[in-house]
This record gives structure tokens, sequence and C-alpha cells, in this order.
């Protein structure tokens, strides 16, 4: 029998992969997806994004419960962390069931299996049951994501050792934690750990945490998370991690030993890249997975795009859609959508949450750019000192001359959503992307958005 064919094959059917997969079937492109999980989501949906962030949610109203005056802890309402991690379990459902009806809609064909490429054209696709399908395109997009990075010398089958996902397969609440990698999703336990009273030692491998955001938010965080009284590490890196019985102890080349019930390894992550048959069509894979691609995602096959995880930076279920929607429109279309990959907004969901877009004071001041800040600090705002959630900042950084807005920063409740406001405004075009923008707009009050007007007249009377 010969191979079904299609114009566009597509590998992963997380973010990038959906969003390849939108497009070219709009464009009325005949698309396969090919994923290993029996159900469309990837690691976005299953074990990354959804599951943690429902987790944070419920410690978060955990955390709220307990607070409220009156409260007399009972059995019932201690949830171990098993039932924390459970309550995710209804989001994926309906996340998946949503997914699934956009494929189906579109008349996109979900192929499950593992995809190895036969030839540059051709895919066979291993299925569970160990039937082999083959099947042809003229593109392909590889959108099969990332793991935790595993090292070599570091058993993880051992019940203390877990990885950003098999956290969430734990049960019982450890008393101590150490936490190895101070990156996003390391900070971000560290957060929801110590909200549910966990000792954490978070191990940072780098001068600071999480250098790619403003200096000013980096401070802040650092701050926020030694007050919830988590321990931070600064430069350092582990010699090997011994095992017992009562927990782990994580030797580092600096001397020091810390041993804790569990140990959570964060540092860094691997792309889904292996085994797929690529080297043989001269494509390179990097030491984490990851592969090189051009400005329109491009691997150095040229009918061979990749996008997401398995690019790197940013690593972002956001970014990773528009990834997947800007390949795609390179393939049907030929040209090059680069709004689609621009100010991409970054969101950390620590207590409380960053977010930011544009560029941070460093890269201006390293460009040379005459630039001002307006802030808003949370404690000044009605809305902040009704919700009592009073931490927070939000700062706008913009043009001295001009007034143009340059990048925005937040951290506070609310951050990730707070963003877009800004992000909004900084993506219009000449002198509607600019500080008087938010002077001369009524914002409702109370009313946590009004912190624009509050940061754009805080800038403003410095410029005047």
């Amino acid at each position: 029998m010969s191979p079904r064919t299609f114009d566009v094959i597509i590998i992963g059917s997380g973010p990038g992969g959906e969003g390849a997969a939108m497009k070219c079937s709009k464009e009325g492109k005949k698309v396969a997806v090919i994923d290993q999980r029996p159900q469309v989501g990837g690691a976005c949906t299953f074990t990354a994004t959804i599951p943690s962030k429902a987790l944070r949610h419920a410690i978060q109203r955990l955390v709220e419960m307990r607070s409220v005056p009156g409260f007399r802890a009972t059995a019932a309402a201690q949830p171990t962390f098993g039932d924390l991690c459970r309550t995710a379990g209804s989001v994926i459902s309906r996340q998946t069931s949503m997914r699934t009806t956009f494929y189906e809609r579109n008349q996109v064909e979900v192929i499950e299996g593992r995809a190895r490429f036969a030839d540059a054209h051709t895919v066979e696709v291993s299925q569970p049951k160990g039937a082999t399908d083959v099947v042809r395109a003229k593109h392909f997009v590889l959108a099969a994501g990332s793991r935790p990075y595993h090292p070599p010398d570091l058993d993880f089958s051992h019940p203390p050792i877990y990885d950003s996902d098999t956290i969430l397969h734990m049960e019982e609440m450890p008393q101590s934690m150490i936490i190895y990698g101070a990156g996003v999703i390391g900070c971000e336990y560290a957060s929801m750990f110590r909200m549910l009273g966990v000792k954490v030692n978070l191990v940072n491998t780098r001068e600071k945490l999480l250098s790619f955001l403003d200096d000013e938010i980096i401070d802040a965080l650092s701050y926020h998370l030694r007050d919830l009284g988590c321990l931070i590490r600064h430069n350092e890196e582990y010699e090997r991690v011994e095992t017992a019985e009562d927990g782990a102890i994580l030797h580092l080349k600096s001397g020091k030993k810390i041993k804790a019930d569990v140990l959570l390894w964060a540092n860094g992550r691997s792309g889904n890249s292996n085994d797929m048959g690529l080297e043989a069509l001269g494509i390179k894979i990097d030491s984490r997975g990851n592969l090189q691609v051009n400005e329109a995602y491009q691997t150095s096959v040229p009918h061979i795009y990749a996008v997401g995880d398995l690019v790197g930076f940013p690593s972002l279920a956001s970014a990773a859609y528009d990834q997947g929607r800007f390949a795609a429109t390179h393939i049907v279309e030929g040209r090059l959508e680069s709004k689609l990959v621009e100010d991409i907004p970054t969101g950390i969901y620590t207590s409380p949450e960053i977010s930011s877009v544009g560029r941070t004071e460093r890269e201006l001041t390293s460009a040379g750019v005459p630039y001002e800040v307006g802030h808003a600090q949370f404690k000044s705002l009605a809305r902040a000192q009704i919700t009592g959630r009073t931490v927070g900042v939000l700062k706008i950084l913009f043009h001295r001359e001009t007034l143009e807005l340059l990048g925005i920063h937040c951290f506070g409740d609310g951050a990730s959503e707070i963003i877009h406001i800004g992000q909004a405004i900084m993506s219009q075009e000449g002198k509607a992307n600019t500080l008087l923008y938010f002077v001369n707009t009524t914002f409702n009050y109370p009313t946590m958005a009004e912190a624009y007007r509050v940061a754009a007249l805080n800038g403003l009377n410095r410029v005047f």
C-alpha cells in the first residue's frame, strides 16, 4: 500500500503544532498532526503549563482560605499534595476536549504514534499496538516540545528525586526541599512550596535570578522569595547527589552539603528531537536537543521547520503558538510575518507574578537610548488596598524626547493580565504608541489598570 500524502505534516500537538496546523488548514492545505499521546495538547496541557498553573491556583486558594478569620483546620481542609495536583484534572480534560474539536472542525487528521523520518519527505509512525504507518508530505513542522533535562549521573528512579514532570505525581507534602536550578520553573515551584510551608533551598547556578528580566524586577523577586522564607544560594554547582532512605543530600562544588526530604531538579530542559532520524537528513542537534533555525524557522533542510521548545528560548507556550503560525505563513504564503514573533510578553507565575514586554533598562542603557522611568507602586492603588494584595509595581520605560513606549515591566498580583494593556499600546504605530495615551485615558476606579495612568504621570513628572 502506498504512503498517504499530505501537504503539511506536523509532529507534535502542543501550542506550536496547533498554531501551525490551524493556519495551514484554514489556507486549504491537507494537514496531518502526529503525536505520541492518545490525546492532543502536548506537554503544555499534560505535564507543564496547565498542571503547574492549576496547582498554583489551588495552593493560593488554600492559603487564602487559611487566612480567613475564624477558620478552623479540619481533616477535610488539609489536602495532601496529591489532592492539590489532582485539581488540574478537570482543566486538562476540558482543554483536551476543546482542542480535539479544533482538529476535527478543521479536518486535520491526528495520528497517534512515534514519528521518525525515513527520508526527507517520508515519515514512519510507530503506533502503540505495533503497526507502522507511513506518510509523506511536501513540508514538515517539528513541534515535538521538550522534557526535563536529566544529567546522566542522577538517579531519577530514587523516590526523593523529582523533575518538573514527576513532582506533579508526588502524594505527600515534604517538610523540606532542595530545588536545583533557579530558572522560571525553579522560581515558580519555590514560591508554591514556600506558600505551603515547606522549607526551601533554591540553588542557582548563576549570579542572579532570571537575568533576562529588568534588574529592578529581579531584585523585587529575590526580596520577596526571601521574605517568604526561601533560602537562595547563588553561583553554586552540584558535584553529586547522595540518596538516603529519608531524603537526598546535595553535594556542591563549593564544599556545601544540603539535605532535604526531596530534591527537585529544575535545571534546564531537553528538546524531544532524539530518535527522529534528523541527523541522517543533515539537521544538527545541540547537546540539549535543540535545532538551529533561520528567521523563518526553517532548519538546514528548507522544507522542514522547527518551532517551540525545540528551538530553545523563550520556551513559552504563547511564543510557540505564534512561531507555529509564523512557520505556517511562510509555508503557505512564502512571506515572513515578523510581527507575530516580536515583543512576545513574558509571564512568570511566581508569587507575586511577573510579566514584561519590550526592552529592559539594561538593554536601553547599553544601546544608548535616552529613556525615562514611570512607576506605580501597587500599595498606592485603591484596588490593591481593597484586595490586600499590595505587593508589586508597574514600571514603564519610555523615550524622554518622543515619549514612545519602550518597555513595560510588572511585578505583582495579576501581572500576566495587566501587561497586555501596555502591550496593546506598544504595538500601535507612530504617535499612538506614547506615554500620553495613559495620561489622557480614563480608567475605571478602583482597578489595577489605573496603575498605567499613575505610572505615566510619575514618568511625565521626571521629564517636564
